[in-house]
């Protein structure tokens, strides 16, 4: 079974955008993006909410908008990537993605029993806290920003109970970045 990932930039008091919803404070320097590429190879699918799916669309055609050799690197390896999209709006969607025909339980089932290897990975603050409040994610994966944002968009919904995790793996970036990682443990 393919655990569920669930990885952002997170600002040190919690926040993965600003009050109005600003990311600007979170994009990785090139040592950090290097790490984020070869994370991105281990993907075996990926959930999105539509904000991060329209987000994720310039990568469809970076050899016309990206500047450098990492950037079409994550190109080549994000594009064939099996990705999910849950929205209420959209009617189709590009590339190796497709529009979802269940829940968020059903979707990551169906994926995270697949034959292979690799995790499947949610993203979207929405979606992630959706799949939290539902239990479904395996590991957390957080790239603490030493910033305080005072506000925003949680990392983390309100839980009714708490969970418990176990650290796994850390690494600290020249740009002073944290990169945690927890496994739940159940």
């Amino acid at each position: 079974m393919l655990p569920v990932i669930y990885s952002m930039s997170v600002s040190l008091d919690g926040f993965i955008a600003g009050p109005d919803g600003d990311i600007g404070w979170g994009g990785p320097d090139a040592e950090q993006f290097g790490f984020h590429v070869e994370q991105t190879r281990h993907l075996a699918a990926y959930l999105c909410g539509r904000g991060l799916y329209q987000d994720m669309l310039v990568w469809e055609n970076a050899e016309q908008t990206m500047p450098g050799e990492a950037q079409l690197e994550f190109a080549r390896i994000w594009r064939p990537i099996p990705k999910v999209v849950f929205s209420r709006t959209l009617t189709s969607v590009a590339g190796n993605a497709r529009l979802a025909t269940g829940d968020l339980a059903t979707e990551a089932g169906r994926l995270r029993d697949k034959p292979g290897e690799g995790v499947v990975s949610v993203g979207g603050a929405g979606l992630a806290a959706e799949a939290i409040t539902e239990d479904l994610i395996d590991e957390y994966r957080q790239f603490v920003y030493p910033v305080v944002l005072g506000g925003g968009t949680p990392y983390f919904p309100p839980l009714a109970t708490p969970l418990e995790l176990r650290l796994i793996e850390s690494r600290t970036f020249s740009s002073r970045v944290v990169y945690l990682r927890y496994q739940r443990i159940r």
